[in-house]
């Protein structure tokens, strides 16, 4: 008797059949000429390939979280920003302190509190983090965050603790954003599941972003891990939830605004090509708007919960965006504390008085001031002239996207705009290269992500931007994880200088003569730096030499990584002459 027809299917777990790897071409795989076999093309591959076509990727994820929070964690075992240096400390103090403030202040004295020690300068998002954690810290130790007495505090325990939220954190946002991402990007550029895991432990084992966020301390993944969920959001279809996204990247870090440009005109053009479309574009500024007023109103709140209780407010200094405005407020009307706290945030966010650059940093503006002092000019000419230079580097990638808004073209069009952010804007750190760094590496799972032709340049953007970041990880005690954590990834990509197999000859998807000589060029400059740095010391009438001969070599090679992300994109778009690029864009309406 005919068993009843099954009214469910299980769903089949795709695999990747060994004869089935003859058509990739993503850079995964080399063939031996000698023995006309397959074999891995760099070291990365050769310890994910007992994983091809055989294991579940719900089998390989975890053990590939699992290994890279273990690099996380112990890469804060070592020293932080500010460690035993007073009087101000540094970056860990200044997230102390504001689990302090938040926790132990009324909402109106979130931003107006003793300034001049880690006083909040970010958008209320960080302050609502910082205030979750302050919360949960204080339940398990209070003199953790006591309010005055904990400044400079240096405990072990606290170290673990803070340490932790970081942890927590980026697992909470930035990791599962990430591998959603990756899942929807590289099924849009047709990248199976293994190698598209390949390019996970890739972008997780960043070495810049460990450094920052685990060694030197910050929670820089938290806004890149909202970014990530935005562009994810774009390549699923859903641009209300890319705009709740990125209102939330903006909301908890200001850096955000690198890659606002293109994300705005991605936006605006899903809503005029190929055809005006007037519901997209009503609906996705209605979800702006809504997603500012949400992100804002808890703080607001607030204000005017101790407006209503009572909490003093005359005696705090009006911020100078509110003093320039032409028309007189009241001081007496109902709704003038909510203005001045909303004023003063702002004001706090976008610090124009601290200068063009802090510290020494590897862009334009702190190259050129090495020959020619910048200083000299006045800060109203400086701002003006940062602003033409950096439109005119985000213009011609925000130009391309926007007469071609194409799915596969955000990680390059996200990488071009805030390289040019970060080397011709206003008030950049060090630690913003971060941000050109995340969609520049995520292109490892696209179309030939993984071939020596795109992975040589990711690559090298990634082992300029941790070089460049050495002074601030040596101050910090971070040399070691430094060193590890570079050469193995490094070694991980087949890179210089653990390793040369993205350049060797005959290697598909190779680059080309004058471009290995250039990036082999780099390499030996970074090499070279570090043994002079290590062994000579810098002349005394010049000590500050070595580093500032790392911001020249540093700014040189990201300005030939924005003009290769440039490229790229409008080698992609089309725009040169394509037949595909209609089709691509009517699939994707």
């Amino acid at each position: 008797m005919a068993s009843p027809q099954q009214s469910h299917k299980p769903r089949r777990r795709r695999k990747i059949e060994e004869g089935s790897l003859a058509h990739i071409t993503h850079g995964t795989i080399d063939m031996d000429l000698n023995s006309n076999t397959r074999k891995p093309a760099f070291p990365l591959v050769a310890f994910l390939w007992p994983a091809k076509g055989t294991v579940s990727q719900w089998v390989t994820l975890p053990l590939i979280l699992m290994v890279v929070g273990l690099f996380r964690w112990t890469t804060g075992f070592w020293g932080y920003s500010g460690y035993e240096s007073p009087p101000m400390h540094g970056d860990f103090e200044a997230q102390r302190h504001w689990m302090e403030i938040t926790t132990r202040l009324p909402v109106s004295q979130w931003y107006f509190h003793d300034l001049k020690w880690w006083g909040l300068d970010y958008p209320p998002l960080t302050a609502y983090h910082s205030w979750v954690l302050g919360i949960i810290g204080t339940c398990i130790k209070p003199e953790w965050f006591a309010l005055f007495t904990s400044r400079g505090l240096d405990d072990p325990s606290l170290k673990v603790y803070m340490r932790a939220t970081v942890f927590i954190s980026e697992y909470l946002v930035y990791i599962p954003a990430a591998i959603i991402f990756l899942r929807r990007y590289s099924r849009l550029q047709g990248v199976n599941v293994w190698e598209a895991s390949i390019a996970l432990v890739a972008i997780l084992m960043q070495p810049a972003t460990i450094l920052i966020d685990h060694g030197h301390f910050q929670y820089n993944t938290v806004m890149l891990g909202l970014v990530l969920a935005s562009m994810s959001s774009m390549i699923a279809g859903r641009p209300l939830w890319s705009c709740v996204f990125f209102v939330g990247a903006l909301g908890f870090k200001q850096m955000a605004l690198f890659y606002a440009p293109a994300v705005f005109v991605y936006l605006l053009g899903i809503c005029i090509v190929p055809r005006i479309n007037p519901a997209r574009f009503i609906g996705i500024t209605i979800s702006t708007v809504l997603s500012f007023a949400i992100l804002f109103a808890p703080f607001l709140l607030g204000v005017a919960y101790d407006t209503y209780r009572g909490v003093q407010m005359e005696d705090l200094p009006v911020p100078p965006i509110l003093a320039t405005l032409p028309v007189p407020i009241n001081e007496k009307a109902w709704y003038y504390p909510t203005v001045l706290q909303f004023a003063q945030s702002i004001h706090r966010i976008f610090p124009f008085a601290r200068g063009l650059f802090e510290d020494k940093v590897a862009n334009v503006w702190c190259a050129i001031h090495t020959f020619h002092k910048l200083h000299k000019y006045s800060s109203i000419l400086v701002q003006r002239a940062a602003l033409l230079a950096t439109t005119a580097a985000i213009t011609p990638p925000c130009l391309i996207l926007l007469l071609n808004p194409r799915k596969e073209l955000l990680p390059l069009a996200l990488a071009a705009t805030s390289w040019g952010f970060f080397l011709c804007s206003y008030q950049v750190h060090e630690k913003n290269v971060l941000l050109p760094l995340l969609p520049m590496t995520v292109l490892l799972s696209g179309t030939g992500g993984l071939l020596p032709s795109v992975r040589a340049w990711v690559g090298l953007a990634n082992m300029l931007g941790a070089w460049t970041m050495f002074p601030l990880l040596k101050r910090d005690e971070l040399r070691v994880p430094y060193f590890v954590l570079s050469l193995l990834w490094a070694y991980l990509l087949g890179l210089p200088p653990a390793s040369l197999s993205a350049y060797h000859e005959g290697t598909s998807g190779g680059l080309s003569l004058p471009t290995k000589i250039l990036h082999l060029n780099f390499y030996l400059a970074m090499i070279g730096w570090h043994v002079i740095e290590a062994f000579i010391p810098p002349p005394v009438n010049k000590p500050d030499l070595w580093i500032v001969a790392n911001v020249l070599v540093g700014a040189a090679g990201f300005g030939v990584c924005y003009l290769w992300c440039l490229w790229v994109l409008l080698m992609k778009s089309g725009l040169l002459g394509s037949k595909t690029v209609g089709k691509e864009r009517e699939k994707e309406q």
